[in-house]
């Protein structure tokens, strides 16, 4: 919405600053981090009021145990400050505006939903598992539709750029919507398994977006996407801004989440976290980048797949002290909070990783 006060540049020349994207994303950022710091402790006092607090399984941790009762939900901190920075800073006129902000609206309702049943109706089973799985592939199909319609760059509808290769692409014909649907759900549930340590789950995505977001700036600048190789795909740019704003409105999540969290994100925020990076990764042609870009979260979702199949196929054996991966640490004697720090560290080699593919080519 403020974009459009750079029509008023002829008036006073400053508000053309309102026309560049990366004006908008320094401003979409910093809106969404001030509004967070704002919200946060307003949004605490509110959960600790209506008892809207974590249950810690006994089964878990014993470190865990002292968590009980840390106010949930947080979630809605990162959905409300993010979507009210975005109807700032994003241009209203470009697609995949509303794309991104439908997809967070509806995988953070169903979040939310899960989060009510269990949190506030104490009921330990939550949403349905049947009916969340439901929303969310009905959201991935939702984007799936999306892009046939109104395809990124309708030349390569239905190709994936291979990364660290020179113009390399795969035609996948229909299965390319296949995946697409498949890389929504599973980021979606991946990031959820994940979101088990104080700031793990936050962290992570930050430095996805970060990496998304100079994907999605270059990919929207004809010049840039040229140089680079990559997918030229108009209007590309804003989702930079977006993405700004999902970095301004983790950080200040962190700034309660970090340990020892004084708040929780809940399914409210980590359903519509991983389904949102992984749209994005389809909204700007880098898909194949995405099992890289967000490595600790297929490394946590493998972790609880191996466990499963161990047990169940080999008489109850286990791999992992527990599952997902992060709880094998903390098992194995390492403190939470490094635990957390190091899952960090790989991230960023991840998203250093990711990046150089811009380069090598």
């Amino acid at each position: 919405m403020l974009y459009l006060l750079s029509g008023l540049k002829e008036f006073w020349s400053p508000l053309n600053l309102f026309q560049y994207i990366t004006f908008r994303a320094g401003g979409s950022a910093l809106t969404a981090l001030a509004l967070s710091l704002w919200l946060g402790p307003r949004l605490i006092d509110a959960l600790r009021r209506r008892k809207v607090g974590q249950v810690q399984r006994l089964d878990g941790p014993r470190t865990h145990l002292g968590q009980h009762g840390t106010p949930t939900m947080g979630g809605l901190l990162i959905f409300l400050t993010l979507t009210a920075s975005q109807l700032l800073w994003m241009r209203w006129d470009v697609r995949f505006t509303w794309l991104l902000l439908a997809v967070i609206a509806a995988l953070a309702a169903v979040g939310f939903w899960d989060d009510y049943v269990k949190l506030v109706l104490k009921d330990p089973r939550g949403a349905p598992s049947r009916v969340k799985f439901a929303v969310q592939t009905a959201t991935a199909l939702g984007v799936v539709v999306f892009l046939v319609a109104r395809p990124p760059n309708a030349e390569f509808s239905t190709m994936v750029n291979v990364p660290y290769a020179k113009e390399l692409f795969l035609d996948l014909g229909p299965l390319y919507f296949m995946l697409a649907a498949l890389m929504i759900v599973g980021s979606s549930n991946a990031v959820n398994l994940t979101d088990g340590l104080d700031g793990l789950a936050a962290g992570g995505i930050i430095f996805c977006a970060i990496t998304y977001g100079f994907f999605a700036y270059f990919a929207g600048n004809v010049k840039f996407a040229s140089y680079l190789r990559i997918i030229h795909v108009e209007g590309a740019g804003e989702i930079s801004v977006f993405l700004a704003g999902l970095v301004g409105s983790c950080l200040g999540f962190l700034w309660f989440n970090s340990y020892p969290a004084q708040m929780f994100m809940g399914d409210t925020g980590s359903l519509f976290l991983g389904g949102i990076i992984a749209s994005v990764s389809l909204c700007v042609k880098q898909e194949l980048l995405l099992p890289l870009v967000g490595g600790i979260f297929v490394v946590e979702t493998l972790s609880v797949i191996l466990q499963m199949g161990s047990y169940k196929l080999r008489g109850g054996k286990r791999i992992f002290r527990m599952a997902p991966l992060h709880h094998h640490f903390e098992l194995s004697g390492v403190a939470e909070p490094k635990v957390t720090v190091r899952f960090w560290i790989v991230a960023i080699v991840l998203m250093l990783a990711a990046l150089g593919s811009l380069k090598i080519r």
